[in-house]
């Protein structure tokens, strides 16, 4: 179990230099020590009786079982672990599954690397930890229209369109194919009533839609 008082983390993160840096980073502060680091979410998830984690930083996107998946897997063995997601992903939907799954945080892998160790300590004392942007998302979705004629995954696709993602790296982000992305878009304009993506967008923002 735990060792003078320290928290125990896991890593579940499938970049190498990435999961060695957080490695790293932790085991440098006396608070905290690695209990283990993995490269996939099923290792983690069926050593968590001998691992024993406090808390678990979380990638998203992983081989085999993503991230948000794994969540709910920890919080069934380990009710009391502390699910940190931790990714390169900023939008609102993945951040909403991550929390309704039972993630105690939300992190962005440009953050500053004291970012992280502050962050382990807001978790101890009872906070949400979130990196800036995440917290700002958050708040900016309870200032939106909720009556938008666009589904949930629709909104997603045009407020990556209006960040000035190409239709390529939406599809990548959002786990689908570039058809899917090209029909979504199709839908966008027609329950918009636009020609193209500027006007999209534009009237979206207007609206209050993103």
């Amino acid at each position: 179990m735990k060792t003078n008082g320290t928290k125990r983390i896991i890593i579940v993160e499938d970049d190498a230099i990435i999961r060695n840096a957080f490695v790293t980073l932790i085991q440098q502060n006396g608070d905290y020590t690695v209990a283990n680091a993995y490269d996939n979410a099923e290792a983690a998830i069926k050593n968590l009786n001998n691992d024993t984690p406090d808390i678990c930083l979380m990638d998203i996107e992983l081989p085999g079982m993503n991230g948000i998946e794994a969540i709910p897997k920890i919080k069934a063995i380990m009710p009391n672990t502390q699910v940190v997601v931790v990714t390169v992903y900023e939008n609102d939907e993945l951040v909403f599954k991550a929390l309704c799954e039972g993630a105690s945080g939300y992190l962005t892998k440009n953050m500053p690397p004291q970012k992280l160790i502050e962050s382990l300590k807001e978790l101890e004392n009872g906070g949400a930890p979130m990196s800036t942007n995440i917290a700002r998302l958050v708040v900016s979705s309870f200032h939106k229209n909720r009556q938008s004629p666009l589904t949930a995954r629709e909104l997603e696709v045009l407020e990556l369109l209006a960040s000035g993602k190409s239709y390529s790296t939406i599809a990548d982000q959002l786990f689908v194919d570039k058809e899917t992305i090209k029909s979504h878009i199709k839908n966008i304009y027609l329950k918009l009533e636009v020609h193209s993506k500027a006007e999209a967008i534009e009237k979206a923002r207007k609206s209050k839609y993103i």
